[in-house]
């Protein structure tokens, strides 16, 4: 079947491009603003221009090596006709012969380049995982499924799925996933009436996980130190039946605005928000918890399915202080934690460097000595099917 272009979509997605490569800005706040651009488009339309958008992103050097020029329409062009479909005869894509296009694409043999992945980030993920890191790069380049996280606090898996499939929506559950329905069709889910009245987050599978290991009980007290937007905060609220307190923290207040928000909707009444303003604002929380999360910043590299222009973005010297980060976070917010307690550190990344490296280093330091390491998953998506991620559970001697 022939996709039929239209003009001012196409030009929505090389505006958009342009945006994200030209500009450096992040692809899910620069559809944002190309749809409030465009109120006049419909579902099809967005779904055109976002699903383009992100697979080109995904796909970036593999269609900047085909194209005959750097010129935007030129490379919507090749990424279009190396995914088989055919050209109109458009001035904006004169000059593109498409047998040489798909000629040197079937003669392309690099692992970086069919993947589109930086050299030296390929380098790196190789160092790092050997043999799994070529079945991984290229499962982090399949599209994620959309997972819904039930919000247990005002509905049940099996009611969800029933008032989703009324609206049209068709889910499954997931086995070893109690609270995940995923969709059998990708759609925007945040237009579904059940979103606005709370009943569901969309959160990937492998992230549920860490709320979940936690092990937080009914009125414990936790902290949930690197909040952002309060994704795990929320779930450790249902985990907890709304018993207890939940402190969100993070050194950027505005995404504890979304926590709020968000805190709102889903009916999560024990959650605190509070900014990390300095170390004063740790030190006043010493040995005050029974539970920590530590969901470290990360290089992101266990979420590019949904993230692919995380590759773009990030540098050897970004990976070097994020790590450096992740030392800071484990040697000085461990000490909010009581003796007795339990901790996670989690990332969304899956380099060893960022992960059980970190995590050995920490035991072996002064500020590890107590911590024993009770267990670690790692979650790669070419085995899990979902987002790659590792989570460390940890406890504190009495």
């Amino acid at each position: 079947m022939t996709i039929r272009l239209h003009s001012n979509t196409v030009k929505g997605v090389v505006e958009s491009l342009e945006a994200i490569f030209e500009k450096g800005y992040y692809a899910d706040k620069v559809l944002e603003r190309t749809f409030k651009a465009h109120p006049k488009w419909g579902a099809r339309d967005r779904g055109f221009v976002a699903e383009t958008v992100y697979d080109m992103v995904r796909w970036w050097r593999m269609v900047n090596e085909i194209s005959p020029s750097q010129d935007y329409y030129h490379l919507f062009a090749a990424y279009w006709t190396w995914m088989g479909n055919e050209l109109p005869s458009w001035s904006e894509f004169k000059g593109l012969n498409r047998g040489l296009v798909l000629e040197k694409a079937s003669k392309i043999r690099e692992r970086a380049i069919l993947e589109s992945i930086p050299d030296w980030l390929d380098e790196l993920g190789s160092n790092q995982l050997g043999e799994r890191w070529g079945v991984e790069l290229h499962a982090q380049n399949q599209q994620a499924e959309v997972v819904l996280r039930v919000n247990t606090l005002k509905t049940s898996k099996e009611e969800l799925a029933a008032l989703l499939e009324e609206e049209g929506t068709d889910t499954y559950g997931l086995k070893a996933y109690p609270d995940a329905l995923v969709l059998r069709e990708r759609k925007n889910i945040f237009r579904s009436a059940y979103f606005k009245k709370g009943f569901f987050e969309v959160q990937d599978a492998s992230s549920q996980k860490v709320a979940a290991a936690l092990e937080a009980e009914p009125g414990m007290r936790v902290i949930d130190a690197c909040a952002g937007a309060g994704g795990k905060s929320l779930h450790l609220a249902a985990l907890m039946q709304n018993k207890g307190r939940i402190l969100a923290m993070d050194i950027e207040d505005w995404k504890l605005k979304n926590t709020k928000l968000r805190a709102r909707r889903g009916g999560a009444t024990i959650i605190e928000t509070r900014a990390i303003s300095g170390s004063k604002t740790i030190k006043r929380l010493k040995a005050s918890v029974d539970r920590l999360l530590i969901d470290a910043p990360c290089s992101g590299l266990g979420v590019l399915r949904r993230n692919p222009d995380t590759k773009w973005k990030l540098s050897p010297e970004y990976l070097e202080n994020v790590v450096k980060i992740q030392d800071d976070l484990l040697s000085n917010y461990t000490k909010m934690l009581k003796p007795g307690g339990k901790m996670v550190y989690a990332t969304c990344s899956i380099l060893p460097i960022e992960n059980q490296d970190q995590i050995e280093k920490f035991l072996v330091s002064e500020a590890g000595k107590g911590f024993t390491l009770e267990a670690e998953e790692r979650v790669l998506a070419h085995e899990s099917g979902f987002d790659g991620f590792y989570i460390a559970k940890l406890q504190k001697a009495e």
